[in-house]
Formats: C-alpha cells, sequence, structure tokens
C-alpha cells in the first residue's frame, strides 16, 4: 500500500488547498492538528447534542468542513477550545496523517493502547507513524511536545504504545491481565464493559483495516465482532496477530498474506455504529458521501 496516497478517510476534498499553506516541519503540522480539535472526553469541556456528535465525523473532508463553518479561518490561526472540532485520538491521527500524506509524506496510524495516560491501565489510543526516509517514526499527535512526557512524543521509542496485537498475544499467553487493557477502568456502558479480551480483539481487527487503509471510528463492529467470541475465533485472532505482528517487523510474506485475507475479514463497506455521541445504534454504510 502506498501510504504516501489519501484514503478515502483522510482525503480533504474541496479543502485540500488548505493544507497548502501549512508549514513544513512536523512538529509544527502537530501544532495546527491540535489546534483544530478538541477531546471530546480529555479537553476538559463536556460536549452535547450536535457538539458531541461531532465526534462521529468519519472523513477528513468532514472535519474541515465543520472547522471552516465555524471558524473560516486559515488552519494555523489559534482557535479557542470550545471552537475547535470534538473528537478522539483517531481524529487527531488522521488529520496529521491526511497533512502529512498531503505533502508527500507516507504516514499511517496504528491501534493500540497508551501505558501512559495513568498508572496500572492502558487506554485505547491511536497514534500516527510517518516514513523518514529510513525508517518509520512514530508519533502521537495529540501530545503538545513542549508539555512534560517521559519520552520523545515526536519519535517515540518502543514500550510506550502498545499495538492491539501486541496486547491480544500477550493477554492470550498469560503475560498480561486483559481488564488493564480498555477505554477506562470501570467504564460500563447498557451493561458492557469496555476492556478486556473482547475489547482488546476488535481492536485488532481495527488496527488492521487502519493498516489497510480504513481508518475506521473507533465504535463499529462488523462479522463476528463484539462481547462474545467462540475459541475458534480467538484462535482465528490469534493467527492475525501474530501476521500483524511479523508485518510491522518487516515480514513481507506476512503482509502479502494480510492484504489477501482482507476483503474476508474486514468490513466490507457495511458496520454497526455504537457510538458514545448517543445516536441511536444501527448499521451504517461506509460510501463516502
Amino acid at each position: 500500500m502506498d501510504y504516501a496516497l489519501q484514503t478515502p478517510y483522510s482525503d480533504p476534498g474541496e479543502f485540500a488547498h488548505l493544507f497548502d499553506a501549512l508549514p513544513d516541519d512536523i512538529p509544527a503540522i502537530g501544532a495546527v492538528v491540535r489546534n483544530l480539535l478538541i477531546h471530546y472526553r480529555g479537553g476538559g469541556i463536556e460536549f452535547t447534542g450536535d457538539r458531541l456528535a461531532e465526534i462521529d465525523h468519519r472523513w477528513v473532508s468532514s472535519i474541515l468542513a465543520t472547522d471552516e463553518h465555524r471558524n473560516g479561518t486559515a488552519l494555523a490561526v489559534p482557535r479557542e477550545p470550545f471552537d475547535r472540532v470534538v473528537g478522539c485520538c483517531r481524529d487527531y491521527t488522521l488529520l496529521f496523517v491526511s497533512a502529512l500524506r498531503h505533502k508527500g509524506i507516507p504516514a499511517r496510524s496504528r491501534i493500540g493502547f497508551a501505558v501512559y495516560f495513568g498508572e496500572g491501565f492502558n487506554h485505547d489510543h491511536v497514534v500516527a507513524e510517518y516514513w523518514n526516509g529510513d525508517r518509520w517514526v512514530m508519533t502521537d499527535a495529540q501530545l503538545d511536545p513542549a508539555d512534560d512526557h517521559p519520552f520523545n512524543t515526536l519519535d517515540m521509542p518502543t514500550g510506550p504504545f502498545v499495538s492491539a496485537a501486541e496486547a491480544w498475544r500477550d493477554a492470550r499467553a498469560g503475560r498480561v491481565d486483559p481488564d488493564v487493557y480498555g477505554v477506562e477502568p470501570g467504564v460500563n456502558v447498557g451493561g458492557l464493559t469496555l476492556h478486556g479480551f473482547w475489547f482488546i480483539r476488535t481492536y485488532v481487527y481495527y488496527q488492521l483495516a487502519h493498516l489497510m487503509g480504513e481508518e475506521l471510528l473507533l465504535w463499529e463492529s462488523w462479522g463476528d465482532l463484539g462481547p462474545t467470541f467462540t475459541e475458534a475465533e480467538a484462535v482465528a485472532t490469534d493467527e492475525l496477530a501474530e501476521l500483524l505482528i511479523a508485518a510491522d517487523n518487516g515480514d513481507d510474506a506476512a503482509w502479502k498474506e494480510l492484504v489477501n485475507r482482507y476483503p474476508t475479514l474486514g468490513p466490507n463497506g457495511r458496520t454497526f455504529l455504537t457510538s458514545p455521541s448517543g445516536r441511536p445504534h444501527a448499521w451504517v454504510e461506509l460510501a463516502k458521501h
């Protein structure tokens, strides 16, 4: 896959010209992304109604359309926190990836868990990787590098971020507790706890989808994904996780196998959306409107 090309999700569409004025250095692009977005749970403002519904913006073009309608100025012009587009880590990453691709820099999103948001729990998270000519560089576009962090957020080392495939492998092997991987400790929505084996398993499939250029929202499912699964389905996820880990380590055969399998493992144009925005849970078509 050519990660220098936009996907339907990352394509800025009619707003591509707004990216032309962006700075060329990676840290400055990240700063612009943080100027445009505010996290729906971690931004310090409680959003409701239509504002909270902004978290369901599937396409970068929709994010930019909302910002253009509300602010109508160059992307680097400061926005007040309340005037930013409401989103989550997936949106920070996708917008960052979109801007880099616009400049011809290969970039992609990575699905997994951050060990750095709190002690004793690994929060679901999406970070970006870009190709610097020699290697993939991992960066967390949601975090301001000027803040105090225990690592360089612009070039993250191995450890602070664990891919969903790695978390699944280690949980299945009994090396980690699956219940410390999820949204937040104790979070329960409609009787469903948002952590544990089922949650990690869903994120393994998100990891695959994002690598294949379907940068999905973090609250949709398809096929046999859900709170219950059989041992046979778990074994199939074991195999998928190992392929993802091998591909991450440069195994071309594993990558080709993932590409070949994706048509049967991906959502195939339709997902079941269970958004925290409060909209009714329903099947949705992924075709770009």
